[in-house]
Protein backbone atom coordinates (compact mmCIF):
# COMPACT_ATOMS: atom_id res chain seq x y z
CA UNK A 1 0.00 0.00 0.00
CA UNK A 2 1.15 3.35 -0.97
CA UNK A 3 2.24 5.22 1.98
CA UNK A 4 -0.30 8.08 1.27
CA UNK A 5 -3.32 5.88 1.21
CA UNK A 6 -2.67 4.95 4.64
CA UNK A 7 -6.73 5.58 6.27
CA UNK A 8 -5.38 7.67 9.40
CA UNK A 9 -3.26 9.62 7.12
CA UNK A 10 -5.97 10.44 4.64
CA UNK A 11 -8.32 11.35 6.76
CA UNK A 12 -6.60 13.85 8.41
CA UNK A 13 -5.04 14.91 4.70
CA UNK A 14 -8.55 15.23 3.50
CA UNK A 15 -9.38 17.80 6.82
CA UNK A 16 -6.35 19.80 5.94
CA UNK A 17 -7.18 20.32 2.52
CA UNK A 18 -10.87 21.48 3.53
CA UNK A 19 -9.08 24.32 4.97
CA UNK A 20 -8.36 25.43 1.60
CA UNK A 21 -4.96 24.64 0.27
CA UNK A 22 -4.00 28.16 -1.29
CA UNK A 23 -6.31 30.26 0.70
CA UNK A 24 -3.96 32.97 2.33
CA UNK A 25 -5.00 35.72 4.63
CA UNK A 26 -1.69 38.22 5.51
CA UNK A 27 -1.73 38.78 8.97
CA UNK A 28 -0.48 36.47 12.26
CA UNK A 29 -3.61 36.75 14.24
CA UNK A 30 -4.59 33.18 13.90
CA UNK A 31 -1.42 30.93 14.21
CA UNK A 32 -0.49 33.66 17.17
CA UNK A 33 -3.68 32.35 18.92
CA UNK A 34 -3.12 28.83 17.97
CA UNK A 35 0.48 28.67 18.93
CA UNK A 36 -0.26 30.37 22.21
CA UNK A 37 -3.12 27.39 22.75
CA UNK A 38 -0.11 24.95 21.98
CA UNK A 39 2.50 26.38 24.56
CA UNK A 40 4.78 28.35 21.29
CA UNK A 41 6.20 25.10 20.59
CA UNK A 42 8.20 26.96 17.81
CA UNK A 43 10.22 28.18 20.44
CA UNK A 44 11.34 25.55 22.15
CA UNK A 45 14.51 25.32 19.88
CA UNK A 46 17.23 27.10 18.25
CA UNK A 47 15.54 27.79 14.58
CA UNK A 48 16.79 29.32 10.80
CA UNK A 49 14.72 31.04 9.01
CA UNK A 50 15.11 30.94 5.18
CA UNK A 51 13.80 33.23 2.53
CA UNK A 52 14.18 34.55 -0.61
CA UNK A 53 12.53 34.38 -4.27
CA UNK A 54 14.51 31.03 -5.07
CA UNK A 55 16.55 28.57 -3.57
CA UNK A 56 14.80 28.63 -0.14
CA UNK A 57 14.15 24.81 -0.12
CA UNK A 58 17.51 23.99 -1.35
CA UNK A 59 19.29 25.71 1.67
CA UNK A 60 16.60 24.65 4.34
CA UNK A 61 18.11 20.95 3.22
CA UNK A 62 21.67 21.87 2.87
CA UNK A 63 21.75 23.02 6.59
CA UNK A 64 19.66 19.80 7.30
CA UNK A 65 22.37 17.81 6.30
CA UNK A 66 25.39 19.70 8.02
CA UNK A 67 23.80 19.59 11.13
CA UNK A 68 23.36 16.08 10.49
CA UNK A 69 26.23 15.30 9.68
CA UNK A 70 27.57 17.04 13.14
CA UNK A 71 24.90 15.12 15.45
CA UNK A 72 22.42 17.84 15.46
CA UNK A 73 18.94 16.38 15.06
CA UNK A 74 17.32 19.23 12.79
CA UNK A 75 13.89 18.93 11.68
CA UNK A 76 13.25 20.78 8.12
CA UNK A 77 9.93 22.51 7.45
CA UNK A 78 9.76 23.44 3.91
CA UNK A 79 6.80 23.85 0.86
CA UNK A 80 5.24 23.50 -1.26
CA UNK A 81 5.59 19.92 -1.58
CA UNK A 82 6.11 17.94 -4.78
CA UNK A 83 4.68 14.19 -4.06
CA UNK A 84 3.18 14.66 -0.69
CA UNK A 85 2.47 16.64 1.97
CA UNK A 86 4.59 14.68 4.61
CA UNK A 87 7.82 16.21 2.37
CA UNK A 88 7.19 19.50 4.14
CA UNK A 89 7.17 18.16 7.81
CA UNK A 90 10.79 15.92 8.01
CA UNK A 91 13.05 14.95 10.85
CA UNK A 92 16.47 14.47 10.58
CA UNK A 93 16.06 14.18 6.34
CA UNK A 94 13.13 12.10 6.89
CA UNK A 95 9.56 13.13 5.88
CA UNK A 96 7.47 12.62 8.59
CA UNK A 97 5.40 9.44 8.54
CA UNK A 98 1.31 8.52 7.45
CA UNK A 99 0.43 7.64 10.83
CA UNK A 100 2.33 10.10 12.48
CA UNK A 101 1.24 12.92 10.38
CA UNK A 102 -2.41 12.14 11.46
CA UNK A 103 -1.64 11.84 14.87
CA UNK A 104 0.05 15.13 15.15
CA UNK A 105 -3.24 16.61 13.15
CA UNK A 106 -5.17 15.14 15.88
CA UNK A 107 -3.54 17.51 18.50
CA UNK A 108 -3.12 20.41 16.56
CA UNK A 109 -6.37 20.42 15.03
CA UNK A 110 -8.81 20.71 17.71
CA UNK A 111 -7.30 23.93 19.06
CA UNK A 112 -7.60 25.10 15.08
CA UNK A 113 -10.99 24.65 15.68
CA UNK A 114 -11.12 26.72 19.30
CA UNK A 115 -9.41 29.68 17.09
CA UNK A 116 -12.37 29.31 14.31
CA UNK A 117 -14.77 29.18 16.76
CA UNK A 118 -13.81 32.29 18.67
CA UNK A 119 -13.79 34.31 15.38
CA UNK A 120 -16.79 33.09 14.79
CA UNK A 121 -18.40 34.57 17.58
CA UNK A 122 -16.54 38.00 17.07
CA UNK A 123 -16.95 38.51 13.67
CA UNK A 124 -20.03 35.78 12.05
CA UNK A 125 -19.88 32.92 9.97
CA UNK A 126 -17.41 34.99 7.78
CA UNK A 127 -14.78 35.18 10.11
CA UNK A 128 -11.05 34.43 9.04
CA UNK A 129 -10.40 30.88 10.03
CA UNK A 130 -7.48 29.06 10.43
CA UNK A 131 -5.65 28.27 7.43
CA UNK A 132 -4.26 25.33 5.63
CA UNK A 133 -0.86 26.94 6.07
CA UNK A 134 -1.29 28.41 9.02
CA UNK A 135 -2.13 24.21 10.63
CA UNK A 136 0.09 22.91 8.55
CA UNK A 137 2.94 25.12 10.08
CA UNK A 138 1.80 24.59 13.98
CA UNK A 139 1.64 20.98 13.43
CA UNK A 140 5.35 21.48 12.72
CA UNK A 141 6.59 23.77 15.19
CA UNK A 142 4.16 20.78 17.82
CA UNK A 143 6.09 17.76 16.31
CA UNK A 144 9.39 19.15 16.64
CA UNK A 145 9.26 20.15 20.29
CA UNK A 146 7.68 16.74 20.75
CA UNK A 147 10.89 14.92 19.44
CA UNK A 148 12.50 16.88 20.52
CA UNK A 149 14.75 18.49 17.70
CA UNK A 150 18.34 20.58 18.18
CA UNK A 151 16.93 23.06 16.12
CA UNK A 152 14.30 23.76 13.21
CA UNK A 153 15.27 24.80 9.78
CA UNK A 154 11.97 26.78 8.47
CA UNK A 155 11.46 28.17 5.19
CA UNK A 156 9.02 31.32 4.23
CA UNK A 157 6.14 30.21 2.57
CA UNK A 158 5.30 33.37 0.99
CA UNK A 159 7.23 36.71 1.85
CA UNK A 160 8.50 37.00 5.75
CA UNK A 161 6.67 39.76 8.04
CA UNK A 162 3.37 38.30 7.99
CA UNK A 163 4.17 34.31 7.06
CA UNK A 164 2.84 32.15 9.56
CA UNK A 165 6.13 30.92 10.08
CA UNK A 166 7.51 34.03 11.73
CA UNK A 167 6.61 33.50 15.25
CA UNK A 168 10.32 31.66 15.09
CA UNK A 169 12.79 32.56 17.54
CA UNK A 170 14.73 33.39 14.23
CA UNK A 171 18.30 33.07 15.75
CA UNK A 172 19.79 32.90 12.31
CA UNK A 173 17.81 34.34 9.31
CA UNK A 174 18.60 33.64 5.68
CA UNK A 175 18.26 35.89 3.06
CA UNK A 176 18.36 34.31 -0.78
CA UNK A 177 18.44 36.36 -4.07
CA UNK A 178 15.02 38.55 -3.74
CA UNK A 179 13.58 39.05 -7.01
CA UNK A 180 9.91 39.70 -7.99
CA UNK A 181 7.75 36.71 -8.09
CA UNK A 182 4.33 36.67 -6.19
CA UNK A 183 2.45 39.79 -6.69
CA UNK A 184 1.09 39.75 -3.25
CA UNK A 185 4.67 40.92 -2.59
CA UNK A 186 4.33 44.01 -4.71
CA UNK A 187 5.91 44.38 -8.31
CA UNK A 188 9.16 45.63 -7.77
CA UNK A 189 12.77 43.33 -5.52
CA UNK A 190 12.60 46.60 -3.40
CA UNK A 191 8.65 45.77 -2.27
CA UNK A 192 9.52 42.36 -2.19
CA UNK A 193 12.55 42.78 0.23
CA UNK A 194 10.38 45.31 2.59
CA UNK A 195 8.37 42.23 3.33
CA UNK A 196 11.21 39.39 3.46
CA UNK A 197 13.28 41.30 6.13
CA UNK A 198 10.24 40.83 8.35
CA UNK A 199 12.07 37.82 9.41
CA UNK A 200 15.02 39.57 11.10
CA UNK A 201 14.76 39.46 14.73
CA UNK A 202 16.30 41.34 17.71
CA UNK A 203 20.17 40.22 17.95
CA UNK A 204 19.41 37.54 14.80
CA UNK A 205 22.50 36.23 12.58
CA UNK A 206 21.58 37.55 9.13
CA UNK A 207 23.24 35.42 6.21
CA UNK A 208 22.49 37.25 2.72
CA UNK A 209 22.63 36.79 -0.92
CA UNK A 210 24.01 38.80 -3.08
CA UNK A 211 21.80 41.46 -4.03
CA UNK A 212 21.04 44.70 -5.88
CA UNK A 213 22.07 47.98 -4.15
CA UNK A 214 18.46 48.96 -3.30
CA UNK A 215 17.74 45.31 -1.65
CA UNK A 216 20.74 45.60 0.02
CA UNK A 217 20.17 48.41 1.79
CA UNK A 218 16.91 47.58 3.09
CA UNK A 219 18.60 44.83 4.23
CA UNK A 220 21.08 46.86 5.88
CA UNK A 221 18.50 49.15 7.37
CA UNK A 222 16.35 46.21 9.12
CA UNK A 223 19.70 44.62 10.51
CA UNK A 224 20.62 47.66 11.91
CA UNK A 225 17.29 48.35 13.29
CA UNK A 226 17.11 44.58 14.93
CA UNK A 227 20.98 45.15 16.42
CA UNK A 228 21.59 42.15 14.08
CA UNK A 229 25.04 41.24 12.56
CA UNK A 230 25.08 40.33 8.84
CA UNK A 231 27.21 37.35 7.04
CA UNK A 232 26.74 38.56 3.02
CA UNK A 233 27.78 36.37 0.22
CA UNK A 234 31.00 38.03 -1.76
CA UNK A 235 32.50 39.73 1.57
CA UNK A 236 32.17 37.42 4.53
CA UNK A 237 31.19 34.12 2.55
CA UNK A 238 32.43 32.97 -0.75
CA UNK A 239 32.33 29.87 -3.67
CA UNK A 240 36.61 29.91 -3.67
CA UNK A 241 36.38 27.72 -6.32
CA UNK A 242 34.46 25.41 -8.59
CA UNK A 243 34.46 22.35 -10.95
CA UNK A 244 32.15 20.95 -12.77
CA UNK A 245 32.36 16.87 -11.17
CA UNK A 246 30.48 13.57 -12.11
CA UNK A 247 27.38 13.93 -10.02
CA UNK A 248 27.37 17.57 -9.36
CA UNK A 249 30.24 19.93 -8.59
CA UNK A 250 33.46 20.43 -6.36
CA UNK A 251 33.55 23.51 -4.37
CA UNK A 252 35.80 25.28 -1.92
CA UNK A 253 34.06 27.32 0.55
CA UNK A 254 35.13 30.56 2.79
CA UNK A 255 33.59 31.53 5.70
CA UNK A 256 35.23 34.14 7.37
CA UNK A 257 38.87 32.96 7.51
CA UNK A 258 38.04 29.32 6.96
CA UNK A 259 38.13 27.58 3.80
CA UNK A 260 36.55 24.29 3.53
CA UNK A 261 38.48 22.75 0.31
CA UNK A 262 37.08 19.96 -2.33
CA UNK A 263 33.23 19.61 -1.26
CA UNK A 264 31.72 17.14 -3.60
CA UNK A 265 28.42 19.20 -3.73
CA UNK A 266 26.23 16.67 -5.17
CA UNK A 267 23.70 19.39 -6.87
CA UNK A 268 24.17 21.29 -10.49
CA UNK A 269 24.68 24.87 -11.15
CA UNK A 270 26.83 27.75 -10.03
CA UNK A 271 23.55 28.78 -8.07
CA UNK A 272 23.84 25.47 -5.77
CA UNK A 273 27.42 26.05 -5.12
CA UNK A 274 26.33 29.95 -3.74
CA UNK A 275 22.96 27.85 -1.85
CA UNK A 276 25.88 25.69 -0.20
CA UNK A 277 28.15 28.90 0.85
CA UNK A 278 24.60 30.43 2.53
CA UNK A 279 23.89 26.90 4.24
CA UNK A 280 27.63 26.57 5.24
CA UNK A 281 27.21 30.41 6.58
CA UNK A 282 24.05 29.63 8.72
CA UNK A 283 25.46 26.78 10.01
CA UNK A 284 28.62 28.47 10.85
CA UNK A 285 26.03 31.48 12.82
CA UNK A 286 23.99 28.58 14.73
CA UNK A 287 26.70 26.62 16.25
CA UNK A 288 29.47 29.62 16.71
CA UNK A 289 32.50 28.63 18.38
CA UNK A 290 31.50 24.60 17.96
CA UNK A 291 31.68 25.60 14.07
CA UNK A 292 35.74 26.26 14.17
CA UNK A 293 36.43 22.72 16.14
CA UNK A 294 34.88 20.71 13.78
CA UNK A 295 37.20 18.64 11.24
CA UNK A 296 36.39 20.03 7.31
CA UNK A 297 35.46 16.11 6.92
CA UNK A 298 32.21 17.07 8.64
CA UNK A 299 31.46 19.73 5.85
CA UNK A 300 32.38 17.59 3.51
CA UNK A 301 30.37 15.21 4.80
CA UNK A 302 27.27 16.90 5.33
CA UNK A 303 27.20 19.12 1.96
CA UNK A 304 27.81 15.43 -0.11
CA UNK A 305 24.97 13.50 1.61
CA UNK A 306 22.29 16.38 0.62
CA UNK A 307 19.42 15.54 -1.33
CA UNK A 308 17.02 18.53 -3.37
CA UNK A 309 14.40 16.68 -5.32
CA UNK A 310 13.12 18.58 -8.46
CA UNK A 311 16.23 20.82 -8.43
CA UNK A 312 18.06 19.87 -12.08
CA UNK A 313 17.41 16.43 -10.53
CA UNK A 314 17.93 13.50 -12.66
CA UNK A 315 14.55 10.99 -12.41
CA UNK A 316 15.48 8.57 -15.87
CA UNK A 317 18.03 7.18 -17.88
CA UNK A 318 17.80 6.25 -22.03
CA UNK A 319 16.72 9.11 -22.29
CA UNK A 320 18.30 11.30 -19.27
CA UNK A 321 15.35 13.22 -17.77
CA UNK A 322 15.95 16.13 -15.55
CA UNK A 323 13.59 17.57 -13.76
CA UNK A 324 13.61 21.77 -12.51
CA UNK A 325 11.37 23.22 -10.73
CA UNK A 326 12.06 26.93 -11.94
CA UNK A 327 8.84 29.11 -11.61
CA UNK A 328 10.14 32.49 -12.19
CA UNK A 329 12.77 34.35 -14.84
CA UNK A 330 15.10 34.20 -12.10
CA UNK A 331 14.77 29.97 -11.31
CA UNK A 332 14.83 29.67 -14.97
CA UNK A 333 18.18 31.87 -15.47
CA UNK A 334 19.79 29.54 -12.96
CA UNK A 335 18.20 26.04 -14.44
CA UNK A 336 19.04 26.79 -17.49
CA UNK A 337 22.75 28.44 -17.06
CA UNK A 338 23.33 25.01 -15.34
CA UNK A 339 21.79 22.42 -17.55
CA UNK A 340 24.27 24.31 -20.07
CA UNK A 341 27.42 23.51 -18.06
CA UNK A 342 26.43 20.31 -16.42
CA UNK A 343 25.50 18.19 -18.78
CA UNK A 344 26.57 17.53 -22.45
CA UNK A 345 23.27 16.66 -24.33
CA UNK A 346 23.17 16.30 -28.22
CA UNK A 347 19.82 17.76 -28.13
CA UNK A 348 17.49 19.23 -25.69
CA UNK A 349 13.74 18.35 -25.36
CA UNK A 350 12.56 20.98 -23.26
CA UNK A 351 8.86 19.99 -21.35
CA UNK A 352 6.98 22.90 -20.35
CA UNK A 353 4.07 23.73 -18.12
CA UNK A 354 3.65 27.26 -15.86
CA UNK A 355 0.52 27.97 -13.51
CA UNK A 356 -1.44 30.88 -14.24
CA UNK A 357 -0.81 34.35 -13.49
CA UNK A 358 3.18 33.40 -13.96
CA UNK A 359 5.27 35.13 -16.71
CA UNK A 360 5.37 32.15 -18.84
CA UNK A 361 7.60 33.84 -21.40
CA UNK A 362 9.96 35.13 -19.02
CA UNK A 363 10.20 30.98 -17.69
CA UNK A 364 10.63 29.71 -21.32
CA UNK A 365 13.18 32.34 -22.44
CA UNK A 366 16.19 31.46 -20.76
CA UNK A 367 16.20 28.11 -22.59
CA UNK A 368 15.85 29.67 -26.06
CA UNK A 369 19.09 28.71 -27.51
CA UNK A 370 19.24 25.43 -25.02
CA UNK A 371 15.92 23.73 -26.48
CA UNK A 372 15.96 22.00 -30.16
CA UNK A 373 12.39 20.37 -30.05
CA UNK A 374 9.51 22.25 -27.36
CA UNK A 375 6.58 20.09 -26.18
CA UNK A 376 4.04 22.38 -24.31
CA UNK A 377 1.07 21.49 -21.80
CA UNK A 378 -1.03 22.37 -18.69
CA UNK A 379 0.11 21.78 -15.47
CA UNK A 380 -1.60 19.19 -13.65
CA UNK A 381 -3.74 22.18 -11.30
CA UNK A 382 -6.72 23.92 -11.44
CA UNK A 383 -3.93 26.91 -11.47
CA UNK A 384 -2.57 25.71 -14.41
CA UNK A 385 -1.78 28.37 -17.65
CA UNK A 386 -4.03 27.57 -20.39
CA UNK A 387 -2.54 25.51 -23.68
CA UNK A 388 -3.18 28.50 -25.48
CA UNK A 389 -0.97 30.53 -23.33
CA UNK A 390 1.85 27.95 -23.45
CA UNK A 391 1.80 27.52 -27.17
CA UNK A 392 1.76 31.63 -27.47
CA UNK A 393 4.67 31.71 -25.42
CA UNK A 394 6.47 28.82 -26.67
CA UNK A 395 6.00 30.65 -29.88
CA UNK A 396 7.33 33.79 -29.05
CA UNK A 397 10.25 32.24 -27.78
CA UNK A 398 11.37 29.96 -30.55
CA UNK A 399 9.09 30.96 -33.91
CA UNK A 400 11.99 32.36 -35.18
CA UNK A 401 14.16 29.93 -34.38
CA UNK A 402 12.16 27.16 -36.75
CA UNK A 403 12.70 25.13 -33.48
CA UNK A 404 9.72 22.44 -33.63
CA UNK A 405 6.67 23.71 -30.87
CA UNK A 406 4.77 20.25 -30.67
CA UNK A 407 1.56 20.39 -27.68
CA UNK A 408 0.20 17.59 -25.28
CA UNK A 409 -2.97 17.71 -23.21
CA UNK A 410 -1.53 16.40 -20.37
CA UNK A 411 1.77 15.91 -18.64
CA UNK A 412 1.77 12.32 -19.37
CA UNK A 413 1.25 12.35 -23.12
CA UNK A 414 3.63 15.40 -22.81
CA UNK A 415 6.48 13.43 -21.49
CA UNK A 416 5.83 10.86 -23.68
CA UNK A 417 6.25 12.17 -26.76
CA UNK A 418 9.77 13.79 -25.70
CA UNK A 419 11.23 10.19 -25.02
CA UNK A 420 9.64 9.53 -28.56
CA UNK A 421 11.64 11.97 -29.66
CA UNK A 422 14.97 12.24 -27.95
CA UNK A 423 17.95 9.69 -29.07
CA UNK A 424 21.03 8.43 -27.33
CA UNK A 425 22.66 11.11 -26.13
CA UNK A 426 19.93 13.87 -26.04
CA UNK A 427 17.73 14.59 -22.44
CA UNK A 428 14.17 16.05 -21.84
CA UNK A 429 13.79 18.75 -19.25
CA UNK A 430 10.96 19.17 -17.80
CA UNK A 431 10.85 22.63 -16.05
CA UNK A 432 7.85 25.39 -15.80
CA UNK A 433 6.62 24.73 -11.77
CA UNK A 434 7.20 23.01 -8.98
CA UNK A 435 3.72 21.55 -9.93
CA UNK A 436 5.15 19.65 -12.82
CA UNK A 437 8.24 19.13 -11.36
CA UNK A 438 6.20 16.64 -8.59
CA UNK A 439 3.88 15.01 -11.24
CA UNK A 440 6.60 14.31 -13.29
CA UNK A 441 8.59 12.93 -10.10
CA UNK A 442 5.86 10.72 -9.52
CA UNK A 443 6.06 8.83 -12.97
CA UNK A 444 9.50 8.20 -13.05
CA UNK A 445 10.23 7.76 -8.92
CA UNK A 446 6.85 7.15 -7.44
CA UNK A 447 6.32 7.01 -3.61
CA UNK A 448 6.40 3.91 -2.51
CA UNK A 449 5.33 1.83 0.96
CA UNK A 450 8.95 2.22 2.78
CA UNK A 451 7.79 1.22 5.73
CA UNK A 452 8.44 4.94 7.43
CA UNK A 453 7.29 4.12 11.21
CA UNK A 454 10.25 1.59 11.10
CA UNK A 455 12.90 2.62 14.24
CA UNK A 456 16.04 3.14 12.24
CA UNK A 457 19.22 2.94 14.55
CA UNK A 458 21.85 5.17 13.45
CA UNK A 459 25.48 2.94 13.66
CA UNK A 460 26.32 5.15 16.59
CA UNK A 461 23.32 3.81 18.35
CA UNK A 462 23.91 -0.01 17.49
CA UNK A 463 24.77 -2.08 20.50
CA UNK A 464 27.96 -3.52 21.01
CA UNK A 465 29.37 -7.15 19.49
CA UNK A 466 29.00 -9.60 22.20
CA UNK A 467 32.55 -10.86 23.15
CA UNK A 468 34.03 -13.22 25.41
CA UNK A 469 34.89 -10.87 27.81
CA UNK A 470 31.20 -10.40 28.18
CA UNK A 471 30.64 -13.95 27.99
CA UNK A 472 33.06 -14.48 31.18
CA UNK A 473 31.52 -11.28 33.21
CA UNK A 474 27.54 -12.86 32.10
CA UNK A 475 28.94 -16.42 33.67
CA UNK A 476 30.19 -15.25 36.78
CA UNK A 477 26.66 -13.23 37.78
CA UNK A 478 25.04 -16.91 36.72
CA UNK A 479 27.13 -18.22 39.77
CA UNK A 480 25.94 -15.72 41.65
CA UNK A 481 22.21 -15.13 41.90
CA UNK A 482 22.12 -12.08 43.87
CA UNK A 483 24.32 -10.56 42.03
CA UNK A 484 22.63 -11.53 38.94
CA UNK A 485 19.13 -10.50 40.31
CA UNK A 486 20.60 -7.07 40.95
CA UNK A 487 21.99 -7.07 37.45
CA UNK A 488 18.87 -7.21 36.22
CA UNK A 489 17.37 -4.71 38.37
CA UNK A 490 19.97 -2.01 37.47
CA UNK A 491 19.58 -2.46 34.21
CA UNK A 492 15.41 -2.25 33.87
CA UNK A 493 16.01 1.23 36.03
CA UNK A 494 18.51 2.22 33.94
CA UNK A 495 15.38 1.02 30.85
CA UNK A 496 12.85 2.96 32.55
CA UNK A 497 15.05 6.22 32.57
CA UNK A 498 15.53 6.69 29.20
CA UNK A 499 13.92 8.87 27.08
CA UNK A 500 10.89 7.17 24.97
CA UNK A 501 11.38 8.10 21.09
CA UNK A 502 8.28 8.15 18.60
CA UNK A 503 8.90 5.69 15.57
CA UNK A 504 9.22 8.44 13.10
CA UNK A 505 12.37 9.90 15.13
Amino acid sequence: MPPDDHPQFRRAHEALMARGLGRMIPDLSRITELSELLGDPQRAYPSVHVTGTNGKGSVVRLVAALCSAAGITAGTYTSPDLQSVRERLSLAGRPIGPARFAEVYDEVAPLADLVDARARERSGADADTVTYFELLTAMAGWWFADAPVDVGVFEVGMGGSWDATNLLRGDVAVLNVIDTDHPELGATPEAAAREKVGIIKPGAQVISARQTPEVAAIIEGAVAEAGATSWWLGEDLEVTSRAVAVGGQLVSLRVGDRVVDDVLLPLYGAHQADNAALALGAFAALTDASFHAMDDEVVRHGLGAVQVPGRLEVVHRDPTVVLDGAHNPHGARAAAAGVDEAFGFRELVVVAACLEGKDVEGILLPFRELATHVVVTRAPSPRAASLEQMQAAALAVWGELGVVIESAVDLTTALGLAETVAREGDGVLVVGSLTTAGAARERYLPLTDDDPEEVVLAPEDEPPAFDDEDADALATLLQDEDEFREAIDELLDAQDERPRHDPDD
